[in-house]
C-alpha cells in the first residue's frame, strides 16, 4: 500500500491541476492589410509596411494557426496582421484571428486596409476612400451581354444572399476618420500627375483627396467601362452610395466580423492605385496589360497615404478608450 506525506499529496494535487490560464490580450484596435511586398520595414512598402513602421516595430510575431501570416500588438492593445488576398483568403484569416482564445475582440475596432482602384469619373490615384457601404460583387447571376436585351443589365441578384451581399457602415465611425483625416497632407507623384491627364474625367484629373463611398468586393479583378458600369448600377440596386472603390476581401471579412461581433465597429480603407478602365484611347485589355513606362504611378504615395489617413482615427480610439470602449461616441461639433 502506498502512502504519501502531507507534502507529497499537494505536489500531487499541484501536477493534477492544469495551469491557470493566461488572460486574453484585449485588443481595442485590429489593422488588416491584404499583402506585403517583401519585408515588413525598409524596403518597398506593400500595404502593410507603414502600419508595421507606425505601430509594430518592437512587436514580436505571434503565430495564429489558420491565419494567413504572424500577427503584431502592441502595449496599447493594437494589433494588425496580414490576411491573404481574395475573399476565401483574407475571411479565412480574420475567422482564425477572431477564434483565437489568446485574444480577447469584444470591444475591438476593426480597420480593413488596403489599396484598389476607382472609376475616374469618381476618384483619381492617390485617394482614399473611407467605405460608407461593402457591397459583394459575386453573389448573384450574371449572364453574357449577347445573351439578353442589349443594353441590358447582365446582373441579377439572387434570392437569400440578403444578409450577407451588403453591409453598410457604422456613419458614426466614418463621420469620425472623415473628421480626423481632413487636415492629412496628402502625398502625390510627378508620374501620377502625368498619368491623371490622359482621363478627360474632371475627378480624375484632381489632386489627391480623402473620399467617402461604397466599396464594391469582388474576387474578379474585374475591368473597364463595362463593368464599372455594372458596379454602380449594383450599388444603386441595392441602395448603396455611389460605387467609389474596387476591392477584393472587405465584405468577406465583415461578414466573419458580423457573426461574431456585428459591423458597428468595422471601418474599411482603400486606397486607389488605379483607375478600373483604360483612358478614352485605350483598350481595356491595354490598360490591364500596360506597356513599360505606362503604369499609373504612385503606388508608393497611395500607401503612405492610407496609413497617414487612417492612424488618427486609431489613435483616437486608444487615447479615448474609455469614451470608445462601449461604442463610437457622438462626433463634437467642433
Amino acid at each position: 500500500m502506498l502512502k504519501y506525506s502531507a507534502s507529497g499529496l499537494v505536489a500531487l494535487a499541484a501536477l493534477a491541476t492544469p495551469l491557470a490560464a493566461q488572460d486574453p490580450l484585449p485588443v481595442k484596435v485590429f489593422i488588416g492589410a491584404m499583402f506585403e511586398i517583401g519585408e515588413n520595414s525598409g524596403d518597398r512598402a506593400g500595404e502593410l509596411q507603414h502600419w508595421y513602421e507606425t505601430y509594430w516595430t518592437e512587436a514580436e510575431a505571434q503565430e495564429i494557426p489558420g491565419a494567413f501570416s504572424e500577427m503584431y500588438c502592441n502595449a496599447d492593445g493594437v494589433c494588425g496582421a496580414v490576411l491573404g488576398m481574395g475573399k476565401v483568403n483574407a475571411s479565412a484569416s480574420m475567422q482564425a484571428i477572431l477564434l483565437n482564445p489568446d485574444y480577447d475582440f469584444s470591444q475591438s475596432y476593426f480597420l480593413l486596409s488596403g489599396v484598389a482602384g476607382t472609376p475616374p469619373s469618381r476618384g483619381t490615384i492617390g485617394d482614399v476612400v473611407w467605405g460608407s457601404w461593402l457591397v459583394d460583387y459575386d453573389l448573384g447571376h450574371r449572364w453574357a451581354p449577347e445573351e439578353g436585351e442589349p443594353g441590358a443589365p447582365v446582373f441579377m441578384p439572387r434570392a437569400g444572399y440578403e444578409d450577407y451581399r451588403r453591409f453598410e457602415m457604422n456613419e458614426d465611425l466614418v463621420a469620425w476618420g472623415v473628421k480626423l483625416s481632413e487636415d492629412v497632407e496628402m502625398q502625390d507623384s510627378d508620374a501620377a500627375r502625368t498619368y491623371r491627364q490622359r482621363y478627360p474625367d474632371a475627378a480624375a484629373q484632381a489632386a489627391p483627396s480623402v473620399k467617402v463611398g461604397t466599396h464594391m468586393t469582388g474576387d474578379t479583378f474585374f475591368h473597364g467601362p463595362g463593368l464599372s458600369q455594372e458596379a454602380q448600377y449594383m450599388a444603386e440596386l441595392y441602395g448603396a452610395d455611389d460605387y467609389m472603390i474596387t476591392e477584393m476581401e472587405a465584405a468577406a471579412i465583415a461578414l466573419v466580423i458580423k457573426r461574431l461581433h456585428g459591423t458597428d465597429r468595422i471601418a474599411s480603407l482603400r486606397g486607389a492605385v488605379n483607375f478600373d478602365q483604360g483612358h478614352p484611347d485605350e483598350t481595356t485589355l491595354a490598360h490591364l496589360d500596360p506597356a513599360p513606362g505606362e503604369t499609373a504611378g504612385g503606388f508608393a504615395e497611395t500607401v503612405a497615404n492610407i496609413t497617414l489617413v487612417g492612424a488618427p482615427l486609431v489613435d483616437r480610439i486608444v487615447a479615448e478608450w474609455d469614451q470608445w470602449k462601449d461604442g463610437v461616441p457622438t462626433l463634437p461639433n467642433e
